[in-house]
């Protein structure tokens, strides 16, 4: 699975505290994708979707 922050980010931090091996915070303060969704942290990452406040993250088996 892929993931993939869009720009709607507002740097809130709820991903990379839900799922820390895929979401990282930048420099800019707004979240990014470092990995790519394992099958252990897909439950994770689902639930980082689900928990932005701005709906930025996207979590898809086929997105490229």
């Amino acid at each position: 699975m892929k993931a993939y922050v869009n720009e709607n980010c507002i740097g809130c931090g709820l991903c990379v505290g839900i799922c820390p091996e895929v979401f990282e915070m930048t420099d800019e303060d707004v979240a990014q994708v470092i990995a790519e969704v394992s099958e252990e942290m897909e439950s994770q990452a689902v639930e980082a979707q689900e928990s932005c406040p701005v709906s930025a993250i996207e979590v898809s088996a086929d997105r490229e």
